[in-house]
């Protein structure tokens, strides 16, 4: 993946762009923001659940974060993982 095509992406869009790094079993659960959020899978797997519904990107898959519902991304892989948010 080219990381700076994506951030200047994002960009055009009015995203920020940042990196998460997590360990295997990370949970950021229940969050809510008062912005739309973009997410992409770099490395490992995760799953994102948003207001009750199940994403599991594959590496590279954009989802989109809408403003306001609760959403959660869990780590269930036995590796560190890697993804971007904006």
């Amino acid at each position: 993946m080219d990381v700076t095509k994506i951030r200047q992406q994002w960009k055009s869009k009015c995203f920020s762009f940042g990196i998460f790094r997590d360990p295997p079993g990370r949970v950021w659960l229940d969050f809510s923001h008062s912005t739309d959020e973009l997410v992409i899978l770099a490395e490992g797997q995760i799953v994102i659940e948003v207001a009750g519904q199940i994403h599991r990107p594959v590496i590279g898959e954009e989802i989109f974060i809408p403003a306001q519902p609760i959403h959660t991304v869990r780590h269930f892989g036995t590796v560190p993982n890697v993804w971007y948010y904006g």
